[in-house]
Protein backbone atom coordinates (compact mmCIF):
# COMPACT_ATOMS: atom_id res chain seq x y z
CA UNK A 1 0.00 0.00 0.00
CA UNK A 2 2.46 2.68 1.48
CA UNK A 3 5.18 0.89 2.12
CA UNK A 4 7.56 2.80 -0.73
CA UNK A 5 6.71 6.06 1.36
CA UNK A 6 9.38 5.24 4.31
CA UNK A 7 12.39 4.50 1.59
CA UNK A 8 11.32 7.96 -0.01
CA UNK A 9 10.74 9.64 3.06
CA UNK A 10 14.67 8.33 3.79
CA UNK A 11 15.70 9.86 0.19
CA UNK A 12 14.44 13.36 1.09
CA UNK A 13 16.37 13.45 4.27
CA UNK A 14 19.28 11.70 2.83
CA UNK A 15 19.19 14.23 -0.08
CA UNK A 16 18.36 17.71 2.59
CA UNK A 17 21.29 16.13 4.53
CA UNK A 18 23.76 15.83 1.40
CA UNK A 19 23.13 19.50 0.95
CA UNK A 20 23.41 20.65 4.21
CA UNK A 21 27.27 19.10 4.55
CA UNK A 22 28.13 20.12 1.42
CA UNK A 23 27.53 23.93 2.37
CA UNK A 24 29.93 22.97 5.07
CA UNK A 25 33.66 23.61 5.34
CA UNK A 26 34.87 20.26 4.61
CA UNK A 27 37.89 18.63 3.23
CA UNK A 28 38.11 17.13 -0.31
CA UNK A 29 38.24 14.19 0.95
CA UNK A 30 35.16 14.37 2.60
CA UNK A 31 32.98 16.21 -0.29
CA UNK A 32 34.27 13.78 -2.82
CA UNK A 33 32.52 11.54 -0.61
CA UNK A 34 29.76 13.60 -0.15
CA UNK A 35 29.33 13.85 -3.73
CA UNK A 36 30.10 10.10 -4.83
CA UNK A 37 28.89 7.41 -2.07
CA UNK A 38 26.15 9.32 -0.66
CA UNK A 39 25.09 9.84 -4.40
CA UNK A 40 24.86 5.73 -4.24
CA UNK A 41 22.60 5.65 -1.97
CA UNK A 42 20.16 9.05 -2.85
CA UNK A 43 19.88 6.63 -6.16
CA UNK A 44 19.24 3.44 -4.51
CA UNK A 45 16.32 4.86 -2.39
CA UNK A 46 14.99 7.18 -5.14
CA UNK A 47 15.28 4.64 -7.77
CA UNK A 48 13.65 1.91 -5.75
CA UNK A 49 11.17 3.79 -3.91
CA UNK A 50 10.31 4.97 -8.06
CA UNK A 51 9.75 1.45 -8.81
CA UNK A 52 7.76 0.30 -5.80
CA UNK A 53 5.43 3.12 -6.53
CA UNK A 54 4.98 2.07 -10.00
CA UNK A 55 4.26 -1.35 -8.84
CA UNK A 56 1.84 -0.19 -6.48
CA UNK A 57 -0.03 2.28 -9.30
CA UNK A 58 0.03 -1.20 -11.43
CA UNK A 59 -1.82 -2.77 -9.11
CA UNK A 60 -4.16 -0.08 -8.16
CA UNK A 61 -3.09 0.40 -4.46
CA UNK A 62 -2.64 4.27 -5.11
CA UNK A 63 -4.05 6.12 -7.65
CA UNK A 64 -3.16 9.69 -9.39
CA UNK A 65 -6.17 11.63 -7.87
CA UNK A 66 -6.41 13.05 -4.04
CA UNK A 67 -6.12 11.23 -1.25
CA UNK A 68 -3.38 9.19 -3.61
CA UNK A 69 -3.30 6.30 -1.14
CA UNK A 70 -6.49 3.67 -1.70
CA UNK A 71 -5.75 2.91 2.06
CA UNK A 72 -6.57 6.48 2.89
CA UNK A 73 -10.27 6.02 1.30
CA UNK A 74 -11.53 3.84 4.23
CA UNK A 75 -10.66 4.33 7.41
CA UNK A 76 -10.68 0.69 8.75
CA UNK A 77 -7.33 0.17 5.88
CA UNK A 78 -5.29 2.70 7.64
CA UNK A 79 -4.19 0.84 10.59
CA UNK A 80 -2.95 -2.12 7.94
CA UNK A 81 -1.30 0.89 5.28
CA UNK A 82 0.27 2.20 8.78
CA UNK A 83 1.56 -1.57 9.61
CA UNK A 84 2.62 -2.34 6.65
CA UNK A 85 4.93 0.95 6.29
CA UNK A 86 6.11 0.44 10.14
CA UNK A 87 7.24 -3.65 9.39
CA UNK A 88 7.68 -3.44 5.21
CA UNK A 89 9.01 -0.44 4.70
CA UNK A 90 11.36 0.38 7.32
CA UNK A 91 13.01 -3.06 6.42
CA UNK A 92 13.03 -2.21 2.94
CA UNK A 93 14.98 1.50 3.72
CA UNK A 94 17.12 -0.40 6.64
CA UNK A 95 18.47 -3.32 3.58
CA UNK A 96 18.51 -0.81 1.29
CA UNK A 97 21.42 1.80 3.52
CA UNK A 98 22.60 -1.80 4.73
CA UNK A 99 23.62 -3.21 1.32
CA UNK A 100 24.97 0.77 0.22
CA UNK A 101 27.07 0.61 3.40
CA UNK A 102 28.86 -3.06 2.33
CA UNK A 103 28.78 -1.39 -1.35
CA UNK A 104 31.10 1.71 0.16
CA UNK A 105 33.16 -0.72 2.42
CA UNK A 106 33.99 -2.83 -0.58
CA UNK A 107 35.04 0.17 -2.71
CA UNK A 108 36.47 1.80 -0.13
CA UNK A 109 38.36 -1.68 0.48
CA UNK A 110 39.27 -1.33 -3.64
CA UNK A 111 40.93 2.18 -3.14
CA UNK A 112 42.89 1.34 -0.51
CA UNK A 113 44.52 -1.50 -2.17
CA UNK A 114 44.82 0.26 -5.36
CA UNK A 115 47.34 3.33 -3.50
CA UNK A 116 49.18 0.39 -2.15
CA UNK A 117 49.98 -1.22 -5.06
CA UNK A 118 53.19 -0.79 -6.04
CA UNK A 119 53.95 1.29 -9.41
CA UNK A 120 53.72 -0.86 -12.63
CA UNK A 121 56.60 -1.35 -14.69
CA UNK A 122 54.96 -1.58 -17.85
CA UNK A 123 53.99 -5.08 -17.52
CA UNK A 124 57.25 -7.14 -17.24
Amino acid sequence: MACFTVPLAEAVIVSAAKKVAKKAHCSETTLDFIDKKVGWLEKMLYGGSALLAVEHLYHGEISIFPPFLTALNTPEEIPVMLHEMATSGVAMALLTTAVWGIIVGVSSAFERSKKQLPASDGGR
